[in-house]
């Protein structure tokens, strides 16, 4: 009698189908909506608050070129007319999704991953192809060395006959962990019939779900996630270009992206004029729709003035910047290929540099490619601010890039005289780099102190290249590092 009465209320809520020109839902659609209206009713809330909910596929595509948000150049006739709903996303191409399973007669999967979104989106598609966020997944569990380091964070410590003892972690602890972010490999485990109000269903088992990372691996062999920053089921424009988006990933004292950018004076004018700003825009006009940059007006966003294109927009996150500034033992020039984990220095060991900090032959970009990024992001700061301003700012930056180096040598000179010493057990004895308390001094000499102070120059956040986790803190690290191996040698 219940499933009855629910499946009489159901039906009551289904909107008709608008026909003709006007937006309309398919079918397949408002089969889905009349459901999980009720079900899921936060998701059919946020979609309704969506473009793809109120814009047809024939009112995108003749849109003006700047305006349009979409890169199709053409689309099924028998599509124009309708508007973006859950079937055009959850049951295309059904052959290629692992995760496609029978759902109340529909082919559908859990899981819209970028190649479904390329339907629509093939040049953003293309473009994210080629950013080390797609492959982050892979760049960081299939580098043995990063790996380890993930092994060594995210392990089960223990203390044991006087002694610390590690395992290693478990899946679901990555995934919340640094697999949040850079994407978990999500796999079809099997099938699982659960009682649900409409009677029994079977669903999909899925391991490494759910998960939004940047680099997810998806079932059907995609990697990447457009939800990390256009959230489902909005995809909204204007969340991708509030930092409070890229605070997700980006606000730990590893990459303080956010952390500095709110101490900046850009952070202080979004803070105080941003509810004034259109996030909504295409393009986006400098002075008009917003008054100071986020992290999608450097990196993403078409910018452009009343009277030019000052930047294209792309999902390539580094062809704006020619430095690679955090993660790694150094900064270094940006790598050439998404895929880093076919990199190798001339030591043999799976970095983009060698220990003593020069670059890995081959691998990264030259001076020439990085100046031409370097100009794509001058172009930006130049619609705010003289050239003079401009000029010193990137001088500072690569003198910070220069000296941060510097000071992460000392550390790693130090830390190799722990090795040939005996005080530690590192490379030349084939043991873990990261397990002892000088190895772990050594990391945060380069993962938050020099990475803060870097994110503090490119971002004018000056406190936090200082005082907050910047060089005042690179100087006594150093410091504690050295008085540590030679407390261990006496």
């Amino acid at each position: 009698m219940r499933v009855a009465l629910l499946v009489l209320l159901l039906s009551s809520l289904v909107a008709p189908v608008a026909t003709g020109s006007e937006p309309s839902l398919s079918r397949q659609t408002a089969s889905c909506i009349s459901c999980h209206e009720l079900i899921t009713p936060g998701i059919v809330s946020d979609w309704r608050r969506s473009r793809h909910s109120s814009v047809t596929l024939n009112v995108a595509m003749k849109t003006p070129v700047l305006e349009r948000r979409i890169s199709i150049k053409e689309a099924p006739q028998e599509k124009l007319d309708l508007v973006v709903g859950c079937a055009e996303c959850h049951t295309l191409l059904p052959e290629e999704h692992e995760d496609t399973f029978q759902h109340n007669g529909f082919d559908v999967h859990v899981i819209v991953t970028p190649e479904d979104c390329a339907t629509c989106h093939p040049l953003e598609k293309g473009q994210y192809e080629k950013n080390l966020m797609s492959n982050a997944y892979a760049n960081l569990n299939d580098n043995p060395i990063y790996r380890s380091l993930v092994d060594e964070i995210n392990g089960l410590k223990t203390f044991e006959k006087g002694r610390i003892a590690g395992k290693k972690p478990d899946a679901r602890t990555d995934s919340e962990s640094c697999f949040y972010c850079h994407g978990t490999d999500v796999k079809v485990e099997g099938a699982v019939t659960k009682e649900t109000e409409l009677g029994d269903m079977v669903f999909p088992v899925l391991s490494g779900w759910p998960n939004d990372g940047v680099g997810r691996l998806n079932p059907d062999g995609s990697k990447g996630s457009c939800a990390s920053c256009h959230a489902r089921h909005a995809f909204s424009i204007e969340m991708a270009r509030k930092p409070y988006t890229c605070s997700e990933c980006h606000k730990g004292p590893d990459v303080p992206a956010y952390s500095v950018y709110m101490v900046s004076k850009h952070g202080n004018i979004y803070s105080s004029r941003g509810e004034s700003w259109d996030f909504f825009s295409v393009p986006w006009i400098v002075g008009d729709d917003f008054g100071a940059p986020t992290c999608a007006t450097c990196h993403i966003s078409l910018v452009a003035t009343e009277s030019e294109v000052v930047a294209e927009r792309t999902h390539q996150m580094n062809d704006r910047s020619g430095w690679r500034i955090f993660g790694l033992v150094y900064a270094h020039p940006s790598p050439i290929s998404a895929n880093t984990t076919i990199v190798k220095n001339k030591a043999g060991l799976p970095l983009p540099t060698e220990l003593t900090g020069e670059p890995a032959d081959g691998f990264l970009i030259d001076g020439e490619e990085q100046e031409k990024r370097k100009d794509r992001m001058k172009r930006i700061c130049l619609s705010c601010h003289a050239s003079g301003w401009v000029e010193e700012h990137y001088a500072r930056l690569e003198n910070t890039i220069a000296t941060t180096n510097e000071m992460t040598l000392a550390a790693t000179k130090i830390l190799l005289r722990a090795w040939e010493k005996g005080a530690a057990k590192g490379l030349p004895q084939g043991q873990s780099i990261f397990d002892e308390t000088i190895e772990k001094m050594w990391i945060e000499q380069w993962l938050f102190y020099a990475n803060s102070t870097r994110f503090s120059s490119a971002m004018t956040g000056a406190d936090y290249g200082a005082f907050a986790n910047g060089r005042w803190y690179m100087t006594r690290n150093l410091e504690e590092m050295n008085d540590w191996v030679e407390s261990r040698l006496r």
